[in-house]
């Protein structure tokens, strides 16, 4: 599969349309939300292509991208929102609204694995062996091709992978409960960014 990979500095383009569901991944410079700046976004309508913003850290305008990542009628499938959720709202200033989340679904799709990593799910339903080489370096300055296919990877095949387990979720009779699921993610990425890191339902 060939992958059509555009790199676009500070935001996306203005006559760029990806239609009403598209993926979306972020790069940061580590897990601490306020230590650790959002760096790129990633995004894919699904047909193989990726459009990868790069921002200007000094003031993280991105008006289009923004928009995209408001809008309640544009579904934008993650693979563990939690942590992209949470750099978007403290960097780019706004919820991300209207979100599927493959890892979410495959926690609860996939009881028979205690691995759900993307990396896995792609080899599973697509049957295709990413690199994760590039998982821990720096998105912070001059990206290389293969950080771009990295990134690329992170959010083309969540289509995909998000209807396969779609179909276990209704099979299994567990989809309202990954709707709920889902629902709270919001609540979540809240209580992150005050500082509640622990699980406040544990004992």
């Amino acid at each position: 599969m060939s992958n059509n990979i555009q790199l676009h500095k500070n935001d996306l383009p203005d006559d760029l349309n990806l239609g009403n569901i598209i993926a979306v991944d972020g790069e940061f410079m580590g897990l601490n939300v306020r230590r650790d700046p959002l760096c790129l976004i990633q995004v894919s309508s699904g047909n193989s292509n990726a459009h990868i913003v790069q921002f200007d850290r000094g003031n993280y305008k991105a008006p289009n991208l923004v928009k995209i990542l408001s809008d309640e009628n544009i579904t934008k499938i993650f693979h563990y929102a939690r942590a992209d959720m949470a750099h978007i709202k403290y960097y780019l200033k706004t919820q991300t609204n209207n979100i599927l989340d493959t890892k979410i679904a495959s926690k609860l799709a996939r009881s028979y694995s205690d691995n759900h990593s993307l990396k896995t799910l792609i080899k599973e339903f697509i049957n295709i062996d990413i690199s994760k080489q590039f998982q821990s370096s720096d998105f912070g300055g001059e990206l290389k091709p293969s950080q771009l296919k990295y990134c690329a990877n992170d959010v083309i095949y969540l289509h995909r992978i998000h209807d396969e387990l779609k179909k276990i979720l209704e099979r299994e009779n567990r989809m309202q409960l990954y709707k709920d699921c889902l629902k709270f993610l919001k609540t979540r990425v809240d209580l992150d960014l005050a500082l509640f890191r622990d699980d406040i339902w544990s004992h």
